[in-house]
């Protein structure tokens, strides 16, 4: 999630009351989203794991109305005339692009999360969903990554330097967020190709209690994990069938 920095006079648009309310509040909504969609991942690994979906949704939800505030704030400054976008570039790659992508990204992942919500409440056998669910996972996070690389693309000749400090300071967030995202695929990519990696417990008897207290209460992620390994097993118990000698398929001849 990347909230657009920027430091266009058009930004500046309604009365000085009336938009600073709107500004604080869509800064503080983009910092809730945040805590809310960390929450939401988080409780994925508890006992209940469709409450973690329902806080998924509602981060997404919120995302959503973060960035079409920032696309309204500036077609606001402009009058909605959308034929100056043609004589401003990266008025269009930029104060117009970057919101809309964003949204778009917010609204693919939260189909993603509404039909893994669906699927885990049907159940397995009742809809096909999860093909669906992960094109849209990845396209989600995708537009966000493109939302990224079009926010670093400003370039400021006329404003002071206080504004253009505090733009870049946006512009390095969102790219530090952009890199740890990928550094977070390379460690997942990586771990999920080792096999038999040694993890680290947890210390004392929490690991213990945690395995008693899980008895039958497995999170989503850790159920599904569990239901392929039974399968897997069961594979591999299977009885090959009794291959008939040479010697007998010979004397069996006529």
């Amino acid at each position: 999630m990347v909230k657009l920095a920027s430091a266009r006079e058009s930004r500046m648009y309604g009365p000085r009351l009336a938009r600073n309310r709107g500004e604080y509040m869509n800064a503080g909504l983009c910092v809730f989203a945040a805590i809310v969609l960390v929450g939401g991942f988080v409780a994925e690994l508890s006992k209940e794991p469709k409450s973690g979906l329902v806080l998924l949704l509602i981060a997404l939800l919120l995302i959503m109305v973060v960035n079409l505030h920032d696309l309204v704030a500036h077609l606001a400054g402009i009058d909605y005339r959308f034929p100056l976008m043609g004589f401003d570039t990266q008025l269009a790659l930029v104060e117009f692009a970057v919101p809309v992508v964003q949204a778009s990204g917010a609204l693919l992942s939260f189909f993603g999360i509404l039909f893994l919500f669906i699927q885990e409440y049907k159940g397995y056998g009742h809809f096909k969903l999860e093909r669906h669910a992960l094109n849209l996972l990845i396209a989600g996070p995708a537009l966000w990554v493109l939302g990224s690389i079009h926010n670093s693309c400003q370039i400021y000749e006329r404003a002071d330097g206080h504004g253009k400090t505090w733009v870049w300071t946006g512009i390095c967030g969102s790219l530090m967020i952009f890199i740890g995202g990928l550094t977070n695929v390379v460690k997942v990519f990586k771990m999920q190709q080792i096999d038999g990696l040694r993890l680290e417990k947890l210390r004392g008897e929490a690991q213990e209690r945690l395995i008693r207290e899980r008895e039958g209460h497995s999170p989503l992620i850790l159920e599904e994990e569990r239901r392929r390994k039974m399968i897997a097993a069961e594979t591999r118990a299977a009885p090959l069938p009794a291959t008939t000698p040479y010697k007998d398929v010979l004397v069996g001849q006529p």
